[in-house]
């Protein structure tokens, strides 16, 4: 049920970066295309995660991983740093404050604590979670149209409510800190089909399709290692 005319599918390796970028791309890829398939070879982390979930179909074997939404932003030192850690430290330390358990260590580090950088990181969870429900919701749900696993309502119409209660506990589930307890904590395909009741496309009984990503994503990782200026690469079947 693949469409293979006006479609993209983009084979997605990263470990994150900026979710404004991941937004641009997004818009222009739409722009474009009104079918997009992401394959997941290895692990698509963090942004990578938010940018797979505009995608119609998501491709993944039992190898591939995606992440928590953690987004990460520059810090003063032009870093990129996970946005999440930052300010559970910062609640945990006004927590111990509010309970009159901080030390004299901690109650510096509070005051000391940057507000603006920490609205900026802020403002990147938020704007994370919303693109990750508006996308779901918009383009990987679109063609959820009736019920299938609940024996309760299988067979009837899913509503737009639905989609997007389903896209707030998806969003919720990968955005929560305490429950991955790491940024790079790297989520398979049992994880997201099972405990977020993701679909997911599984090609790992696929050993034919399964070579032929693996080589394709070598090949691609090993064009782009050997040319630091082209971390990007673009294959469209009118470019000979």
């Amino acid at each position: 049920d693949f469409q293979k005319k006006n479609a993209l599918s983009i084979v997605l390796t990263t470990h994150g970066g900026s979710v404004e970028a991941v937004e641009k791309m997004v818009e222009i890829t739409r722009h474009h295309y009104n079918h997009i398939y992401f394959i997941v070879p290895a692990q698509a982390m963090s942004a990578g995660t938010i940018w797979c979930m505009s995608g119609d179909k998501i491709l993944m074997d039992y190898t591939s991983s995606l992440g928590p939404i953690d987004p990460q932003v520059l810090n003063k030192e032009n870093k990129w740093v996970p946005a999440l850690g930052y300010l559970d430290m910062f609640e945990r330390l006004v927590q111990k404050s509010r309970d009159g358990t901080i030390s004299s260590a901690e109650f510096s580090m509070l005051q000391n604590s940057d507000l603006a950088e920490l609205r900026r990181y802020e403002q990147a969870r938020d704007l994370s979670v919303t693109l990750l429900k508006d996308w779901l919701v918009r383009y990987k749900f679109k063609n959820w149209t009736e019920h299938r696993t609940d024996p309760e309502k299988r067979g009837e119409p899913v509503t737009k409510g639905e989609k997007q209660q389903r896209a707030e506990e998806i969003a919720e589930a990968l955005g929560n800190n305490s429950l991955w307890h790491s940024h790079g904590r790297m989520i398979g395909i049992k994880t997201l089909v099972n405990m977020l009741r993701l679909e997911i496309d599984d090609y790992t009984d696929d050993n034919e399709l399964r070579m032929r990503i693996m080589d394709y994503h070598d090949l691609l990782l090993g064009y782009m290692q050997s040319r630091s200026s082209a971390p990007v690469y673009l294959h469209h079947r009118l470019l000979v």
